[in-house]
């Protein structure tokens, strides 16, 4: 990509989308196009065409999604089938209309089947059933995968798809029922250490193994990607390392400062045991994560703080010293 080129990004104001626009400002790209949602309906099939013709955009990172923890995904599902479908159909199409030289469509890990063998390969996509928690965001996903898979078997396009693991960092959602493991930990132990609770509750036994990636980390693999990588299959990426959940948890509380006690409530369920990419493909390529997981978690949370994350109104505010002791859930 030329320093001159003009690329857009889907999804900017997102945990994903922001960390591209920080990294590519950073290496000096001069012409980097986004939309507020005021100013561009994703969902609204003329809106996108119009926005692709005005702009004549060279390059497309599509990191736009409805996204949400197992809560809302379980609650939801209609409306996440319904609107990954639809962005991923809508610049898809608009992007092959206005011959953009090259486009990345973000999957996710969890569009693997739920018993994939460990650790994940790009090949075991579409190999047994989804987890069905997450079956319909999953499969809007893979179609966005698919989708860039037959424009470039059809119509010679240069459309490519990465999947990345759970990732974390500034501007991730830390709303009380609807985010990730992590932020989720983060804003519960925030609160424990606030109101003076004497422990947090996890669920499970807090043996499951999960991957987390920082997203500046995810960030300058997608540039990478972008610059070297053509092939039409989906590529994974990721640390390839996995943690516990209390490890992450134990991570989290020293962060945080949380002094109280973890407990785990084994009457919750685990979920899968273990969740970790493959990423022999994108290290071929030469990158590799550079944050550990300790500082990311400490950047992570001096951003919360910084942007006053824990003070949003949300139905579930800090409770009072002598409440009953604070329970995660997790995905």
């Amino acid at each position: 990509m030329n320093l001159k080129d003009r690329i857009y990004i889907a999804g900017h104001q997102g945990l994903v989308g922001s960390a591209i626009v920080r990294n590519l400002k950073a290496k000096g790209f001069k012409n980097i196009i986004t939309a507020e949602r005021s100013q561009l309906n994703l969902l609204d099939q003329t809106d996108v065409q119009e926005f692709f013709k005005e702009n004549n955009f060279d390059y497309v990172l599509v990191a736009a999604a409805k996204v949400g923890g197992i809560l809302a995904n379980s609650s939801y599902p209609a409306d996440f089938i319904y609107e990954n479908l639809t962005i991923a159909t809508h610049v898809i199409h608009s992007a092959y209309q206005s011959k953009v030289k090259k486009l990345l469509y973000l999957g996710s890990s969890c569009i693997y089947p739920k018993d994939c063998p460990q650790p994940m390969k790009e090949e075991h996509l579409l190999t047994g059933p989804l987890e069905p928690t997450n079956e319909a965001y999953a499969i809007a996903k893979i179609a966005g995968l698919k989708l860039c898979e037959f424009y470039r078997s059809q119509y010679g396009q240069n459309f490519i798809a990465a999947m990345p693991t759970n990732l974390y960092g500034p501007f991730d959602n830390f709303h009380p029922q609807n985010s990730h493991v992590l932020p989720a930990l983060i804003r519960r132990f925030h609160e424990a250490k606030e109101t003076g609770a004497k422990q947090v509750t996890v669920w499970g036994s807090g043996r499951p193994i999960r991957e987390l990636l920082f997203v500046d980390d995810l960030a300058e693999a997608l540039v990478l990607l972008m610059e070297k990588y053509e092939s039409g299959e989906v590529i994974n990426v990721g640390t390839g390392q996995g943690y516990t959940i209390a490890e992450i948890a134990n991570q989290v509380r020293e962060v945080v400062g949380f002094e109280g006690a973890i407990v785990f409530d084994k009457t919750k369920p685990d979920g899968t045991p273990k969740k970790v990419l493959n990423i022999e493909k994108i290290s071929s390529l030469g990158w590799k994560p550079s944050t550990p997981l300790k500082e990311g978690i400490l950047t992570t949370y001096q951003w919360a703080l910084k942007n006053g994350v824990f003070n949003l109104p949300s139905s579930k505010q800090a409770l009072p010293t002598n409440s009953k002791p604070i329970t995660v859930g997790r995905c």
